[in-house]
């Protein structure tokens, strides 16, 4: 993995105040909320089954890994209704999020669904705050198959015998396990070859022969067909649903009052960011994909135009639900401890986001 990049972000602006003391005094008269006070630098504990705290003292800063957000919110205009101080950082994908975490260099990360779940499976307790998924996930998978030139698939059932990548710990890796119980095969009938996902590793296993298929993202389709086409380089649909994505933070923040309140704050903006993302599809392929990821402007209006239009659940039963699945198939496949989602989902927020949404005019 690569070491975390370095945060480089402005605070935003209009901040309530909101004393320090008010939390040390309710530390002391509110015990079943605050049941104990931190160092220095940390705020009052909270329990987990506690209501979170109205407001963050406003000396508090949230250390968000999610670039997309963070140009959708100054785009939109959205980051000037952010009461609190955050501090980007330049993170994104999976390994990078996680070991910011362990790093203590970030409090909270967007990521796919299997990020969180390989975190509790290696040791870092996380909960997921947020999440979001596409409209209509199987017109616009977040993932399409990249073919090699020569290998010969054009569908997922052609896909026995081959060599494909594979990481175990990002969505890619559970992409290509339900591609395959999808299809009617099994680990056993093909060749996992294990490599991260990272920048585009995927793309130049593919083009180098290492490979025969990858998943690749939507920002690496263009890319690749743009480098392997003209030889026989494709890309096929995976024909199943991708497209969950989360907010996540570890447990150690979510029990820090002060971080409690602060990604409270955060995530009913958030909810808005990607309500905009939605209806400014244009606007944010040229200010994301164009202007910040360095992307062509055809290939920026290809990705927005694959991936569709995302949408923010008020209710998370079925989110849950459809992630326990995705969870007990990688427990099975990777033999790994079975989770049950219903303790890494914190639905406190589900609530404020729910509440957000509303206000601001619902769906």
């Amino acid at each position: 993995m690569h070491p975390p990049q370095p945060i480089s972000g402005r605070p935003t602006a209009r901040r309530r105040r909101f004393p320090t003391l008010a939390l040390a005094v309710a530390c002391l008269t509110v015990p079943f909320v605050l049941v104990a006070c931190g160092g220095e630098d940390d705020g009052p504990r909270l329990e987990l089954s506690a209501a979170l705290p109205e407001q963050s003292p406003q000396d508090t800063v949230l250390r968000v890994g999610d670039p997309a957000t963070q140009t959708a919110l100054e785009l939109s205009g959205l980051d000037e209704e952010l009461d609190v101080e955050v501090e980007w950082a330049n993170i994104s994908g999976g390994p990078k999020t996680l070991e910011a975490f362990r790093g203590d260099a970030l409090d909270l990360g967007a990521v796919a669904d299997i990020p969180p779940l390989f975190a509790q499976w290696t040791g870092t307790d996380v909960k997921i705050v947020a999440a979001r998924e596409t409209v209509d996930p199987l017109e616009h998978p977040t993932y399409e198959l990249g073919v090699a030139p020569g290998a010969g698939v054009e569908e997922p059932a052609d896909l026995r015998g081959k060599r494909i990548a594979y990481s175990p710990g990002q969505a890619q890796g559970s992409v290509v396990l339900r591609v395959l119980r999808e299809a009617g095969l099994t680990q056993d009938d093909v060749e996992l070859v294990e490599m991260a996902s990272v920048d585009d590793v995927y793309v130049n296993a593919l083009g180098s022969g290492q490979v025969d298929v990858a998943p690749l993202g939507q920002a690496l389709v263009p890319p690749y067909l743009a480098k392997y086409e003209q030889d026989g380089g494709t890309t096929i649909s995976p024909g199943v649903r991708d497209d969950a994505w989360t907010l996540y933070a570890p447990t150690a923040v979510i029990e820090d009052a002060d971080k409690a309140a602060a990604i409270k704050e955060y995530v009913g903006v958030w909810a808005l960011a990607q309500q905009w993302i939605a209806t400014h599809p244009d606007e944010f392929a040229q200010g994301y994909y164009v202007e910040h990821e360095g992307l062509a402007e055809e290939d920026a209006r290809a990705i927005v135009e694959a991936l569709g239009t995302f949408e923010v659940p008020t209710d998370w039963t079925d989110v849950i639900s459809r992630h326990q699945e995705i969870a007990d198939l990688l427990a099975e496949e990777q033999d790994r401890e079975p989770l049950d989602l219903a303790d890494l989902y914190d639905r406190r927020y589900e609530k404020v986001i729910a509440e957000s949404i509303a206000a601001n005019g619902g769906a």
